[in-house]
């Protein structure tokens, strides 16, 4: 973690937030050691795919989808200089545009110079809050992706008497059969960034993260982070939704509504699938 300035140190806010900083690393730490064999391994390009590259500021930053993704990468166009304002900066932009480089796109010195000097971070979301959050996103609106290619696949698959429409377009999944087709291990279409773990998204045992934000303190963390890193004073993290704007953001209340339609068994299930995430990341079981 970079260190704090001397001035820093004296202002209290600063102070608690380097501590919560240094007791999650603790605890992603010795999770790793409990649970995880692989300290050890070589880091392939596999294991930074998902992590861009901001070279000004020296910047890694694992992707984890519906934790602030989208703003995360505007700012650090905005960082790289390639916008002057996350405002400016579409969606589509930001997730088509391949302005910002992938550490995967280096090569194997390139990758190892940049993991042993950048600050490298990453930010998450309680797991099940994260996969309500997903659904909705890309189950609940039209989308050209995921009802083709992951809804006509689980509606054919776990829906009785699925009808030849719902079967044609893959539109109306539901949340439960959603369930199913996630805890299925014989899926009938892979896993989605969308919804895998942090833990194999990001490699936390293998790649040690200097920063770990949360959603649930998104401003603050974020905040945070740009002041370590002392980027341009006027440069705060950006509050906007970035998608369904007019949609009430996924909450804990949101999440227990859909959870509710589950069994106990499936919750069950549920929780056991996402509980490395739960214990790496100090999440208390819901």
């Amino acid at each position: 973690l970079p260190t704090l300035k001397s001035e820093d140190r004296k202002n209290n806010k600063w102070k608690s937030l380097y501590q919560i900083q240094r007791e999650r690393k603790r605890i992603m730490r010795e999770t790793c050691s409990k649970y995880k064999s692989n300290n050890r391994r070589i880091i392939t390009p596999y294991h930074v795919s998902r992590i861009f590259v901001e070279d000004k500021y020296r910047v890694l930053y694992c992707e984890v989808p519906k934790a602030g993704c989208s703003n995360w990468k505007r700012v650090l166009m905005v960082l790289n200089g390639l916008a002057s304002s996350t405002k400016d900066i579409q969606h589509n932009t930001v997730h088509y545009g391949n302005y910002l480089k992938r550490l995967d796109g280096f090569d194997h010195k390139g990758i190892y110079h940049r993991l042993n000097t950048y600050t490298k971070m990453l930010f998450i979301r309680e797991p099940f809050e994260k996969l309500v959050s997903a659904f909705r996103d890309k189950f609940e609106h039209p989308n050209n992706y995921y009802h083709p290619v992951f809804g006509k696949a689980i509606i054919s698959r776990y829906r009785v008497n699925a009808t030849k429409e719902a079967l044609r377009t893959g539109s109306g999944v539901k949340f439960k059969e959603f369930i199913q087709y996630l805890l299925d291990v014989h899926r009938p279409v892979g896993m989605d960034i969308h919804w895998d773990h942090v833990n194999r998204l990001c490699s936390p045992c293998l790649i040690d993260y200097d920063f770990v934000g949360k959603f649930e303190s998104m401003e603050e963390d974020a905040n945070f982070f740009l002041h370590l890193i002392g980027a341009p004073q006027n440069l705060t993290f950006p509050k906007f939704k970035d998608r369904h704007s007019n949609e009430e953001r996924t909450t804990t209340k949101i999440t227990q509504q859909y959870f509710a339609e589950l069994s106990p068994s499936q919750r069950q299930r549920s929780y056991d699938f996402y509980y490395m995430d739960y214990l790496m990341f100090n999440y208390s079981k819901p």
